[in-house]
């Protein structure tokens, strides 16, 4: 205990609080004193009090209340739910209905009368802080009570008296009784501070690092509208940011990252007349579509947030969990709480799984991913706490939203579904805990999955997660951290998915060999780049499919080249400061007119594989417009952002011209070739390119080898085609493409220049990457699950 107060007090201002008081006021209000107490000025922290463990002991002893509330605990099956909601409701009435010691609400009535400085209508939330609450290694958060918008002393004592009955909820008791916590252990503090007017502002979560992979270069942050309670109880979709904390303390565009949120109601004050008619102090009301259609933080705004965020980790040595609050009065962001992150930074071991699906199926419904596993089982609908008893062992728990209520039946499903709800709802918090794969935010799950279907719930394949109809196979691969044997090849990774960028990046590796930006343009954009520019002039069902991707953005160009920068800049992030070679666009017309409007722009080509496609593209008047969105993308992220590890690649240059144009064209475009450190790669995937290397060298820093367009072309196969027996000869072994590698890697030796080689070959077989390595190849970019095999190989 700290020596600004004494072992006996009942209540202490927040200024007098600091983190070895966890034990007197748990640790909400420890972390709440010592942020306002120890931070540097600009960090806002509403100011409070709290009222100690001492206070709540003197409170459970007047009268005996702990002789009788422990008699019902002991005699109490935590695991019979009826029995414990029975149990739990009787305790906690007895709580409320226990007088306070006459010294006890002496002292809350003088440190309110102290706080409120004689404002009868200033709002206050009352809070519990649990003594063993928000340690790293137990996630106590959410099983204790918030009241919000709480006006007057007479009901802040009664709220006070709720906070303590909270002891007592279901959720807790058993939440103690399973992680080993004898009750007398815990005590609770009750901690009463000044409300930020979030309720007209907006409100939510952040974390120092990424949820999921645990990546650590990163604060993530959830933002929605009103009271940031609907973000913590997962009952709205929100916005989310992912910030890189080196561009950050850089001075550079540090927003790496947004996800625009659905955020369809709102949680505001109450007005005195709901108060006396319903005795609710907050309400929830429908966010205006116009409100809906933007993001509820600027980026200066969500930078701040993490500036503040990353002051407060440094301050604790750890990674952390922080809730903020725009107040939408004087517009000033505050940070609300402060806890050590409990579930990613505690797992941290040398051995992980890797879950695969082997195959696909009907996908059922999606939403927000929360982990990287994979869990099957007959889906149980489930409309209401009531209802827990149908949940059995291996069920998938589909719900509208969880809360703190449902956690006794929780750690029964193989997966969770709900409805509603973000990245640090509640749900994704205990699915984390609880090691199961959980899909939040699908808005309709309850509606389209029915009860008893059996069904496949992955986590597996990035930020969406998918529920497929009927039990899909899949492998679970062992993955041993930490060192690996030398070598003299760098492996580098081949990155489709900027999602799964933050997992890759802790695997072995000397950066990434390949980020395609195919998968960035289909998934995240998914409108063809022409469409784009000649919006507003396009037919009315084309405009409204563009509008529809481009909410959020200030127009449908912003929106193309937002989304090109943020999913090169993830992966940039994810690998830096190791490079990371980005090939500008290589689709072929066949697959361009997949996306939307696409059949408008693109030709029907006899062989695309052979057509439009790669440099000749670029150059093109056809393409000259979608291609500068593309390169002002990569020069944001190279030049605002500073993510300068990220360099860039050409494909399918066929001829000495194409190469010329493309290089002057790129320097037009501000990304010249040498300049703020920007090296330009060109893949070597045709044999003109082999045979040339040396002049193609004139204009390039180095190849990197395509080793599946240079088989097909070598010997003159369709690698689209189906004939089993042209496959058969598909080989990138064979001897005259064997020459033209072996002639690329020695052309770029003797000039001193990158030689790299990123097609499918090294990751199929590992006698070829052995093979390049004796030829002197400088790095293998291989697909991400067989780097460690082929890297032990290579060292063999």
């Amino acid at each position: 205990m700290s020596a600004l107060f004494n072992a006996t007090d009942l209540v202490v201002p927040f200024e007098k609080l600091r983190m070895e008081d966890v034990d007197t006021v748990g640790g909400k209000n420890a972390s709440l004193g010592e942020m306002i107490s120890q931070l540097p000025e600009g960090v806002r922290v509403p100011t409070g009090f709290a009222t100690t463990a001492h206070a709540f002991r003197e409170f459970l002893k007047h009268d005996g209340l702990d002789a009788r509330i422990n008699a019902k605990l002991d005699a109490l099956d935590a695991d019979d739910v009826n029995a414990l909601a029975v149990t739990g409701a009787e305790i906690r009435a007895m709580v409320e209905n226990q007088p306070f010691p006459a010294d006890l609400e002496q002292g809350i009535r003088d440190a309110f009368a102290t706080l409120s400085g004689g404002n009868d209508q200033a709002s206050f939330a009352v809070r519990s802080s649990a003594t063993a609450e928000d340690l790293p290694d137990a996630s106590f958060a959410g099983q204790q009570e918030t009241f919000l918008n709480v006006v007057g002393i007479e009901t802040v004592l009664h709220k006070i008296k709720e906070v303590f009955a909270s002891l007592y909820n279901d959720r807790a008791i058993s939440y103690r009784v399973h992680k080993g916590f004898a009750h007398a252990e815990v005590a609770l503090s009750a901690g009463v501070q000044r409300m930020v007017r979030s309720d007209l502002g907006a409100a939510g979560v952040m974390f120092t690092m990424d949820t999921e992979s645990g990546f650590r270069d990163v604060v993530f942050i959830t933002s929605s509208y009103g009271l940031g309670e609907t973000v913590v109880q997962g009952a709205v979709n929100p916005d989310e940011f992912y910030v890189h904390k080196p561009m950050l303390q850089a001075g550079n565009k540090a927003l790496i990252r947004r996800n625009l949120g659905s955020k369809l109601i709102q949680m505001v004050f109450a007005t005195p007349e709901e108060k006396a008619a319903s005795g609710k102090l907050v309400r929830t009301e429908d966010v205006p579509a116009e409100l809906r259609n933007r993001y509820s933080l600027t980026d200066a705004e969500v930078e701040q947030l993490a500036r503040y965020a990353l002051v407060i980790e440094q301050h604790y040595g750890r990674p952390m969990d922080i809730e903020w609050g725009k107040d939408g009065t004087d517009g000033q962001l505050y940070i609300l709480q402060a806890r050590p992150e409990t579930v990613k930074s505690q797992s941290e071991g040398q051995v992980e799984y890797r879950y695969k699906l082997k195959g696909k199926g009907t996908v059922l419904a999606e939403g927000r991913a929360i982990g990287q596993k994979i869990g099957t089982g007959p889906v149980r609908l489930v409309n209401d706490p009531s209802e827990m008893d149908t949940v059995q062992p291996g069920d998938v728990l589909v719900t509208d939203m969880t809360d703190p209520n449902w956690e006794p039946v929780m750690k029964r499903a193989s997966a969770i579904v709900t409805n509603r709800g973000g990245r640090t709802c509640h749900a994704a918090i205990i699915a984390r805990e609880l090691g199961i794969p959980a899909v939040v935010g699908c808005h309709d799950a309850t509606e389209t999955l029915k009860d008893g279907t059996l069904v496949t719930v992955s986590c597996a394949e990035g930020d969406t997660g998918h529920i497929y109809d009927g039990l899909l196979e899949m492998e679970v691969t062992e993955v041993e951290r930490g060192a690996m044997p030398e070598i003299s090849t760098k492996i580098m990774m081949n990155v489709g998915n900027p999602q799964l960028a933050f997992d890759f990046c802790q695997l072995p590796n000397s950066g990434v060999g390949l980020a395609r930006l195919e998968f960035i343009i289909n998934n995240n954009i998914g409108v063809h780049p022409k469409a784009i520019i000649d919006y507003p002039n396009i037919d009315a069902d084309l405009k409204k499919a563009v509008e529809s991707v481009a909410r959020g953005h200030a127009s449908p160009r912003a929106f193309y080249v937002d989304k090109v920068a943020e999913g090169v800049a993830t992966i940039g992030a994810a690998f830096w400061p190791k490079p990371v070679i980005v090939r500008m666009s290589d689709f072929k017309s066949n697959e361009y007119r997949k996306l939307i409007g696409g059949s408008r722009y693109e030709p029907e080509e006899e062989n695309p594989m052979l057509g439009f496609r790669g440099a000749a593209r670029y150059v093109s008047e056809d393409f000259a417009e979608a291609f500068a969105m593309e390169c002002e993308a990569l020069k944001r992220v190279r030049n605002e952002m500073g993510l300068t590890n990220v360099e860039i690649m050409i494909p399918f240059v066929r001829t000495l011209g194409q190469a010329k144009k493309v290089t002057e064209l790129l320097a037009q475009h501000g990304l010249k070739r040498g300049e703020n450190g920007l090296r330009l790669i060109m893949m070597c995937e045709i044999p003109s390119n082999a045979i040339l290397a040396e002049q193609f060298l004139e204009y390039f820093d180095g190849f990197s080898i395509g080793s599946n367009d240079l088989t097909q072309l070598s010997l003159g196969l369709d690698r689209d085609s189906g004939m089993e027996l042209l496959a058969i000869d598909f080989d990138e072994r064979d001897p005259a493409v064997q020459f033209l590698i072996a002639r690329s890697i020695a052309a770029c030796k003797a000039q001193g220049k990158y030689i790299g080689i990123c097609g499918q070959g090294p990751s199929d077989h590992p006698d070829f990457a052995q093979w390049l390595a004796k030829e002197g190849i400088v790095s293998i970019s291989l697909n991400p699950d067989t780097v460690i095999d082929t890297w032990k190989k290579l060292a063999a």
